[in-house]
């Protein structure tokens, strides 16, 4: 058995963290696809801002967007979903035959709305019907502002991954907004099948913990916030609140697995690909990461799902000086506002483009 296969072995669905035309014009995407058990995509500002501004492949469509008149920003979108489109299309014998549940794509809305509710709730919609396909998620930030704009959109049908989750508190968080959406829609005759995944984000835990953290416990708190986050996703699915949905046709939200690529050459690419398959989840990982899990990856099976060694690992950060809680906080302002930079930076790119070739 591949590495691939025995990781897809344990229920986890691999994403692959990635998107670009020449990815999908060149073959490789279906090729991922077909040998390396690939499922669904991801995209975000920061690939986009790459793939648009890393070449001429995309000075063609460009070209026709300026001539139309259009903005930099929905010129960008133009772009966007384009790609995701004809990746949705790749996928869509995965989605047909899970009934839903995978091969899916991801777009995000523009980070700049992730602190007004009602513009991110509009944008939303806007893009999921322009797209027009079945397996596109609308990724939408899991801030206090973006839960509100989450529950409205799930009340709607329209799929979410709901991104920048760090903590068990981020996650109940967009849990509930979920869960409010299905009950929603239970209350007003709707079917109660909506998609959706909630995205944490695993190693700028390491990245930022591990100077606060003596050598034997360094890279080792985003792992073990992995571990406490599945077992608050078991414990909601368990609750009778969510059985009742579940009863009615509800899908329970997958936890998904993102930021799994190591940076650090000293670690282990795989590192935490390798321990973190497990049932109703997803793992979308960068395209390196992809290639090394299949050129030398060693899943572990199903990692603990009763949350003892997990909180055990926490335990022994916190005692050794690092404050949880506040380090959740950070990391999603900080991803936000990571995400708000490479958003004006691909804006900014695309708008020398539209000029360079009018």
């Amino acid at each position: 058995m591949t590495p691939t296969a025995a990781l897809a072995a344990t229920g986890q669905s691999i994403w692959l963290d990635n998107i670009t035309r020449t990815l999908l014009e060149s073959g490789t995407l279906a090729h991922y696809i077909a040998q390396f058990n690939v499922t669904g995509l991801t995209s975000n500002p920061t690939i986009f801002e790459k793939a648009i501004a890393g070449g001429s492949v995309y000075d063609p469509q460009v070209r026709d967007l300026a001539a139309k008149g259009l903005g930099v920003e929905a010129a960008f979108f133009e772009c966007a979903i384009d790609d995701l489109r004809r990746a949705a299309d790749h996928f869509g014998p995965i989605h047909s035959a899970t009934n839903g549940i995978d091969g899916f794509v991801s777009l995000e809305v523009s980070p700049l709305l992730a602190n007004d509710t009602k513009a991110t709730i509009e944008q939303a919609v806007q893009l999921h019907a322009k797209a027009n396909r079945r397996n596109l998620y609308i990724k939408v930030p899991g801030t206090p502002e973006g839960c509100p704009a989450i529950e409205e959109l799930i009340f709607r049908g329209i799929p979410i991954n709901v991104t920048l989750l760090f903590s068990r508190e981020h996650y109940i968080a967009a849990a509930e907004a979920y869960t409010r959406g299905i009950e929603r829609r239970v209350a007003a005759g709707l079917p109660a099948f909506v998609s959706s995944v909630a995205s944490v984000f695993i190693s700028r835990w390491d990245r930022a913990t591990s100077k606060a953290l003596p050598v034997d416990l360094q890279n080792t708190v985003g792992i073990a916030m992995a571990g406490r986050i599945l077992k608050a996703s078991l414990d909601h699915a368990a609750t009778p609140r969510w059985k009742a949905l579940a009863a009615k046709g509800a899908q329970v939200q997958r936890v998904l697995w993102a930021s799994t690529g190591t940076k650090d050459p000293a670690l282990s690419k795989c590192m935490y690909v390798d321990v973190l398959g497990t049932t109703d989840s997803v793992n979308t990982m960068p395209e390196e990461t992809l290639l090394a899990l299949v050129s030398g990856g060693k899943p572990q099976g199903r990692m603990p799902s009763d949350g003892v060694a997990a909180e055990a690992a926490l335990a022994a950060a916190t005692n050794a000086g690092v404050d949880l809680a506040k380090v959740a906080a950070e990391l999603q302002i900080e991803g936000r506002d990571s995400f708000n930079k490479s958003w004006n930076d691909l804006i900014a790119k695309i708008g020398e483009k539209m000029q360079s070739v009018r």
